[in-house]
């Protein structure tokens, strides 16, 4: 037993060992050693002495996870499991039922089944609760339920779900699933031309030219590129879809490392498809990475202009380094800076607060553009034009963190019937039926003024406090909890942007969505305008 276990503790740290060995030979080299030295024998001395049997494999998880964790979000440690799915993210294709799902707490909810795949095929709607796979229970499982759902094509799987309250089977025979990076473009009058580019993976650049000479053969003279709720992918693909609408030998984007080899500046190599037409890129707080490195080079570039919200904020480089046994590690080596030089990262994770969370920065610098205008680092790429529909808030946030506008809609969809997508309305009276729907549910959203009066409330304070102050406080909380559902009625323009997305999704699937934006939506609706108004649209690249 104990030979067995010395063997396992070695295989790991002898990885470790020549990951540091690998990765240089620095002035630290002997610090290093001495920690892994030091690790190895905590590891072998707890393993084998311990009061109770305990698990090498499961140890060493933990502890690599609490080591990373101290860096920022993007450094992982991926599993043999985990190594697949970023395989499959980037080349945009895999074999399973065809739907989005999430695993949260002990439950596997169907978020969002793809029109004409196996889910939706066998009859699932989103908002179904996956409570059986097989003869496995979702509550009885560990690990992610979601994983379950994979396999080959062509082999079968049946699932147990609730719906409404009653309990269904469906049998689903499982199939390839094509992820477009371009899952919709259509014109949006007879001048303007509308593509939506959902992530960078390997299809990204070769989808978005495609639709681009689609729209150019059917009389576009005008571009609205939608890359809101993009959460980036590839860097190469980043810098090809930006290389369509700007010359060949463009700088794009520079990486900064201590690593010398890392240090690099990306050109575009190939020809363009067009780089006069005038273009629109539209960005929200979702639209991160290579999503920021497309939109803030054309901003830097002068090539388009960037409307809608501020990005998310990205401004980091991940690099997947082999490892043994079929793991990685992906871990940050860079940092991008775009072509006026800024690098757009939002969060400091090296300098963190008394929580131990990310400062935000607040200090920006100034650089020019090609044209001379101002433009500023370290909190996304902040629109030219900013849509206040598009901005989101902490209410919005806490609305869709905690699935209350998911869970809306499913009760909307089950009490509605809607035939045609012209005939969907949202209207004030549904409005108000949100409203009482936030009331009744269990939702929760903590305010900041509400935490420093519980923290005021606390401890040695409750011997200075008297009880009419602590009377006054806990009306004070009270009056604030009944301010929250008034706070709906303030932002109700962005609330009820996000509920009408999950609704028509609910009837018309995805491409129904971006369908009803072509006329609803209010940052398209001015991205239009503002290309059918050419002087206005010069005097803001000038």
């Amino acid at each position: 037993m104990k030979t067995l276990l010395q063997k396992r503790i070695f295989i790991p740290v002898l990885a470790l060992t020549f990951l540091a060995v690998g990765s240089s030979f620095k002035s630290d080299f002997f610090e290093i050693a001495k920690q892994i030295e030091i690790f190895t024998t905590l590891f072998k001395e707890l393993n084998m002495n311990y009061v109770d049997e305990t698990n090498p494999g499961e140890l060493m998880d933990t502890a690599i996870k609490g080591m990373l964790g101290e860096l920022d979000p993007y450094t992982k440690f991926l599993n043999e499991q985990d190594v697949e799915a970023y395989r499959i993210n980037n080349a945009g294709q895999y074999s399973g039922i065809g739907a989005t799902v999430r695993s949260y707490k002990d439950k596997l909810l169907i978020v969002e089944p793809y029109k004409d795949y196996p889910a939706d095929k066998a009859g699932l709607k989103a908002g179904d609760e996956i409570i059986k796979i097989g003869d496995i229970t979702i509550a009885d499982f560990e690990d992610n339920g979601g994983e379950l759902l994979k396999g080959a094509n062509d082999t079968k799987v049946t699932v147990t779900y609730k719906r409404q309250g009653e309990t269904k089977t469906a049998t689903i025979t499982r199939a390839g699933v094509e992820v477009d990076a371009v899952p919709f473009y259509k014109m949006i009058d007879d001048k303007t031309g509308y593509i939506v580019l959902s992530k960078f993976n390997a299809k990204a650049s070769n989808q978005t030219k495609s639709a681009l000479l689609d729209l150019k053969g059917k009389g576009a003279e005008k571009i609205v590129l939608d890359l809101r709720g993009n959460p980036g992918g590839l860097l190469s693909e980043a810098i090809n879809v930006t290389n369509l609408f700007v010359d060949k030998g463009e700088l794009i984007v520079t990486t900064k490392s201590k690593v010398k080899k890392f240090n690099r500046q990306y050109k575009t190599k190939n020809k363009p498809v067009d780089t006069e037409i005038p273009l629109v890129v539209l960005v929200n707080g979702s639209s991160a990475s290579a999503s920021e490195i497309v939109s803030g080079s054309l901003q830097d570039l002068d090539r388009a202009v960037v409307m809608g919200a501020r990005s998310f904020g990205k401004g980091l480089v991940q690099r997947p380094l082999k490892l043994t046994y079929g793991t990685q590690l992906k871990v940050t080596i860079s940092r991008y800076y775009t072509p006026s030089g800024r690098c757009i990262q939002s969060l400091d994770y090296w300098n963190r607060d008394e929580d131990n969370k990310a400062v935000r920065n607040t200090t920006f610098n100034e650089f020019k553009t090609r044209n001379g205008r101002t433009v500023k680092d370290g909190g996304g790429v902040l629109p030219d034009v900013e849509i206040a529909a598009v901005k989101a808030n902490p209410l919005t946030k806490a609305l869709v963190a905690n699935h209350v506008i998911f869970d809306f809609a499913t009760f909307y969809y089950y009490n509605n019937k809607i035939e045609n997508l012209a005939d969907f309305s949202f209207s004030d009276r549904d409005f108000q039926n949100f409203k009482n729907f936030v009331s009744k549910s269990d939702f929760s959203f903590e305010t900041k003024t509400e935490k420093v009066l519980k923290e005021a409330m606390t401890n040695e304070e409750d011997v200075i406090f008297n009880t009419a102050i602590k009377s006054d406080f806990k009306t004070l909380l009270a009056d604030i909890e009944k301010g929250k559902i008034a706070a709906l009625e303030t932002h109700k323009k962005e609330i009820q942007s996000k509920l009408e997305d999950e609704i028509v999704k609910r009837y018309f699937y995805r491409d129904g969505l971006y369908e009803y934006y072509l006329n609803n939506d209010d940052a398209i609706l001015a991205a239009t305008e503002l290309l059918d108004n050419t002087s206005a649209y010069k005097a803001i690249l000038k």
